[in-house]
């Protein structure tokens, strides 16, 4: 078996790798931004390399890539884990789930909190056809990986092909929450549909309108960008609507400094009835701890939406007020409820409440690349 080197042109869709005395750690964001806005929120997804892939060509008939992981674990209400998708040429051979690995278990009842450590994980492909082929393995959306070593028995190279390049922007539903596979959450099938090459810039709980964050889509290269906001905001109560109106036209300034004419797609919240006339905060709802699905409520006081408290309902009417002002003949708007709307929710109900499963990830995913990528030609 070669041992070959884990360099930045094998691993797609990602800022950064950090070498550690561990392996190498996956950024989506670049260490100036870790920086200057350490919160541990948006840390603990950045790390998460939701839309990564390690992708080269070979011929060899076996494949080993090694990784560790660590995770969050709710005890009484963990999610599935998370798992390396392995497509050869385009077409999914198989699915690994990922065992061993580092946890905090979180005790809701109790209040506590455990860390575990675990074995490292290696997702193995063998009996692979000799001829030259494309190799890609998405990492999981939901989990934090160190890479160790990426061994063949045979030499590769990287992937090459000229393909147009797609950033988005969103919250843990553009990361895949929920969804049951790295290559089904909706910006990876929206991107293999349109044959784009996916920078995921999807953060569970963090899609805020932070200048930091519009910076990096500014600096990145791209054929197309998509911004996918309101969530976040509304279940942090991070905003009102004095405060939302001016970020967001602030956030699409700095990205249009850097792409004055790339098509933009500002995509307005899918439903979620929990909050679309109900402002945040979210929280979680203590009666079903300890069930087997945990949901999220919302707690603020609808009749202070007058006042400038932010919902769904308000949100999406303030992003179509934004995107008619900007006169942008390149900037077009999704809405959300074209997506994922209430009579999709009546058939799949959000099961937490809050998060899309994978059958609604491949319905929006389907559904955008229709509505927005299919234009690109």
């Amino acid at each position: 078996m070669i041992s070959v080197p884990l360099t930045p042109d094998l691993i797609r869709g990602i800022a950064e790798l950090e070498p550690t005395n561990r392996g190498l750690v996956l950024h989506r964001l670049p260490a100036w931004v870790r920086r200057q806005l350490p919160d541990p929120q948006l840390m603990s997804m950045e790390v998460q390399p939701s839309g990564a892939r390690v992708a080269f060509r070979t011929t060899a008939t076996r494949v080993e890539l090694e990784f560790r992981t660590s995770r969050v674990a709710y005890i009484g209400a963990d999610r599935p884990r998370g798992r390396v998708d392995a497509f050869i040429d385009g077409v999914l051979v198989t699915s690994d789930e990922i065992t061993g690995g580092d946890a905090v278990e979180v005790d809701l009842v109790a209040g506590t909190t455990v860390p575990v450590q675990g074995d490292p994980h290696t997702t193995v492909l063998a009996g692979l056809a000799p001829a030259d082929k494309l190799v890609e393995l998405w990492l999981p959306n939901n989990e934090a990986v160190t890479l160790v070593a990426l061994q063949t028995d045979a030499p590769v190279s990287p992937d090459e092909r000229p393909r147009r390049r797609w950033v988005h922007h969103g919250s843990s539903i553009s990361q895949g929450s929920a969804a049951t596979n790295p290559s089904l959450i909706w910006p990876a099938l929206a991107a293999r549909a349109a044959d784009l090459e996916l920078r995921n810039l999807g953060f569970g709980g963090s899609a805020m309108a932070d200048q930091c964050v519009a910076r990096v889509i500014r600096d990145t290269p791209a054929d197309v960008i998509s911004i996918k906001l309101g969530i976040n905001i509304v279940n942090a109560d991070a905003m009102r609507m004095r405060a939302l109106v001016p970020a967001v036209h602030g956030f699409l300034d700095t990205v249009r400094d850097g792409h004055p004419e790339t098509p933009l797609f500002l995509v307005t919240p899918i439903y979620c009835p929990i909050h679309e006339d109900t402002p945040g905060p979210g929280a979680f709802d203590t009666s079903t701890i300890g069930s087997p699905q945990v949901r999220f409520i919302a707690t603020g006081d609808p009749a202070e939406v007058a006042s400038g408290r932010l919902t769904l309902r308000s949100i999406r009417d303030a992003l179509t007020r934004i995107a008619v002002t900007r006169n942008d003949p390149n900037l077009y708007l999704i809405d959300g409820l074209s997506l994922f709307g209430p009579a999709d929710e009546a058939e799949r109900p959000l099961a937490d409440a809050l998060h899309p499963d994978t059958a609604s990830h491949e319905l929006i995913g389907t559904r955008f690349a229709d509505q927005a990528l299919a234009s690109l030609g």
